[in-house]
């Protein structure tokens, strides 16, 4: 039975964890750093200490690695909710915040300015805006092919995102191929990753972060409703249909926004809501904020093992995201085909 004292705790816990596993990956790569020292540098304007570490202590702390975590997690909250959301509205095991081609729409947009940036004189800001608009455009495009009259179903909407997906990879896949010189750094961007983000990315991510949670927290009643179906949803005062509409748009804002940044991180809202549905029963009350950390512990540990396989070059987090992905996706598939 939900208690909302139980949730509350943990939360809490969830997130102290949550702290600990990014203090501990701030200070783990080529050259690591004792959490200790980590802390203390974090904590230095505020003790006002003398500094025991060296300035390149402190560099590769706040400068080069805290913002690519603190990143990582925003990216990582973002897109479990989204798989939560998702998962909850077509009530499929297989549902992602990539089926509908956001991911797709985001990239093609980041290959347009790879290639084509040099010559538009693009500025710093141009990749992630131009890979939000794409991606946010992509959803609109789904939605509007999906819609039946008023309604929009939910195997209409899926087959839709399936094909718009296809179709913007085979356009992404010919710009790059006559696009050539930036072909390497394409590649690298389209298998994700979080190497060289600074404070700039996380200020661009933050505001999306935020918002996608609190809507989401605001619509666990409803999405517990959507669980036994659209026609039960309706007769507990439901407006399903607008549901639909501000699950899309907010899964389409923060996944956009995410791959933006960080390129393509795969099947992060694939797993993470089974697992935490697994500890905390289906109940959205819950569910959501055990996944919001789940989520952003997932991916700092993932960034962690990205930087220090290959030491002193870094795997692309999506490889690593995939690796673990993959296999759980073929459970899924074996274990749900009856359903499916």
């Amino acid at each position: 039975m939900y208690k909302r004292r139980n949730t509350i705790i943990a939360s809490a816990g969830l997130f102290v964890l949550t702290l600990i596993v990014m203090l501990f990956s701030t200070g783990v790569g080529e050259s690591n750093i004792s959490p200790q020292t980590v802390f203390a540098i974090l904590t230095d304007f505020i003790s006002g200490r003398t500094p025991f570490w060296t300035p390149g202590e402190e560099v590769i702390v706040m400068d080069i690695r805290l913002p690519r975590i603190v990143l990582g997690a925003l990216i990582g909250t973002s897109l479990a909710i989204s798989g939560v959301a998702l998962q909850s509205l077509f009530r499929n095991p297989m549902a992602d915040p990539y089926i509908l081609g956001i991911s797709n729409g985001a990239a093609l947009g980041a290959t347009i300015v790879f290639v084509y940036g040099s010559a538009w004189a693009f500025s710093f800001y141009t990749l992630p805006a131009m890979a939000f608009i794409f991606g946010l455009s992509t959803i609109f495009l789904v939605y509007r092919v999906a819609k039946v009259g008023n309604q929009i179903p939910v195997n209409t909407l899926l087959l839709s995102g399936i094909a718009i997906a296809a179709l913007f990879s085979a356009v992404n896949s010919f710009i790059m191929f006559t696009g050539g010189q930036n072909l390497q750094q394409i590649m690298f961007w389209t298998m994700g990753g979080l190497s060289g983000r600074g404070w700039d990315y996380v200020w661009i991510m933050l505001p999306f972060t935020i918002a996608g949670v609190i809507i989401m927290l605001s619509l666990t009643r409803q999405l517990n409703a959507m669980m036994f179906g659209e026609e039960s949803a309706q007769y507990l005062g439901i407006e399903v249909e607008k549901l639909k509409k501000i699950l899309l748009i907010t899964t389409a804002l923060i996944t956009s926004a995410a791959v933006s940044v960080s390129g393509i991180i795969g099947f992060v809202g694939l797993i993470i809501p089974h697992i935490v549905r697994l500890v905390t029963g289906p109940d959205h009350r819950i569910l959501i904020p055990a996944s919001i950390f789940a989520g952003a512990m997932f991916i700092v540990i993932a960034d962690m093992f990205a930087r220090i396989i290959i030491a002193p070059a870094e795997l692309p987090l999506g490889v690593i995201t995939a690796l673990c992905g993959a296999p759980f996706f073929l459970y899924l598939l074996r274990s749900k085909r009856g359903e499916l």
